[in-house]
């Protein structure tokens, strides 16, 4: 087990990643270059008998007012999840970095599904607590149910076979108004970032601010991050961000304006998205995530039926996976979490 820690070692980091089929851009270090100066990121590496990379985790560390430093995971481990001694080894480094950061906890939050008891037995045999109760957005920091479609080895024609009818019908009926879509620059981040603010406004969520697309740009773009918005008659009037890294595309971020809505741009702002996810032969298109409350009467159903309707696959992960240093001081930073989350959806519910 190593860490990195000169560009020789982020270099073999990079490549492992890029090519490893657990890929996923938040264990990048491009993503934690975004995630700067509020947290710190950190590498471990585990190794073979030769020195070659067989597994890492990419942890972001931060310290929280009274309690102390947290080590928080998106998206790891990148590796076998099922061979116990590269999970030990990554664990160990994990716990020299609590070590050295005098960490409360380490926060994992894996795309590992819910139904994968060899990776729970694993996992708790080496020390980990599975918090797997989360349902809604506000539980966890990452969404535990996802949207994913398959694309591997499959072509354009197959994948849209594979729509509901409606939705290809909505896709062509976009078209057929004037919708276009553009492939947009870092100066396009404007018009997606005020359209966004309307979208929050009305779905009553938190935007971030302008200045962190742009840097997600800077850290990401325009390779790994592209920015599409749909037009018309000239006019910007939805947008999306996609992010592309490995064997993998993402729906990141979405925006739509309250006008002309019943020209259907987002469903071709999807299709455009699945598109370039084939054409660099991805095996996954990750349509992120929804609610795990599957009711029509949920205020936000209406999100998991329209990701539905491109045919893919409603997935449920294991949840947030963590390894209490400071038990004590780690409950009392839950109670405390939990608490201000409660009161910042009291307020949101006040203003409206």
């Amino acid at each position: 087990m190593r860490f990195v820690t000169d560009e020789e070692s982020k270099q073999e980091y990079k490549k492992f990643l890029e090519s490893n089929e657990r890929c996923n851009f938040q264990q990048s270090l491009e993503w934690s270059e975004v995630k700067k100066p509020n947290w710190k990121p950190e590498v471990i590496l585990a190794e073979d008998e030769d020195g070659n990379i067989i597994g890492a985790l990419c942890v972001l560390i931060r310290k929280m007012p009274i309690f102390g430093n947290i080590m928080y995971a998106s998206r790891g481990p990148v590796c076998d999840i099922h061979d116990i001694s590269v999970m030990k080894q990554i664990t160990e480094g994990a716990k020299e970095l609590a070590k050295k950061y005098k960490a409360i906890v380490l926060r994992i939050e894996p795309d590992i599904l819910s139904s994968d008891e060899s990776f729970r037995d694993i996992v708790t045999n080496l020390g980990y607590k599975i918090k797997d109760d989360a349902k809604d957005f506000k539980d966890e920091i990452q969404p535990r149910y996802v949207f994913r479609l398959d694309i591997k080895d499959k072509t354009e024609e197959e994948i849209l076979a594979g729509f509901k009818q409606k939705w290809r019908y909505n896709i062509k009926l976009a078209r057929k108004k004037g919708v276009t879509i553009k492939e947009g620059t870092k100066e396009d981040l404007e018009d997606f970032h005020k359209i966004m603010i309307e979208t929050g406004a009305r779905d009553g969520f938190i935007i971030r601010p302008l200045e962190y697309f742009e840097k997600m740009y800077d850290c990401l773009g325009p390779k790994h991050m592209k920015i599409l918005m749909a037009y018309y008659e000239d006019k910007p009037i939805s947008g999306v961000i996609p992010i592309f890294y490995g064997n993998k595309t993402w729906y990141l971020y979405g925006a739509s304006s309250n006008q002309h809505r019943n020209l259907m741009p987002n469903y071709l702002l999807q299709w455009e998205m699945i598109k370039m996810a084939i054409a660099r032969n991805d095996d996954i298109y990750d349509f992120r995530g929804v609610s795990g409350v599957v009711d029509e009467n949920h205020p936000q159903y209406g999100l998991y039926r329209f990701k539905q309707g491109f045919g893919a696959t409603f997935t449920e992960f294991i949840g947030e996976v963590y390894y209490p240093f400071k038990p004590l001081t780690y409950k009392l930073y839950r109670f405390s979490e939990k608490t201000f989350r409660t009161l910042r959806q009291l307020k949101r519910k006040l203003k409206k």
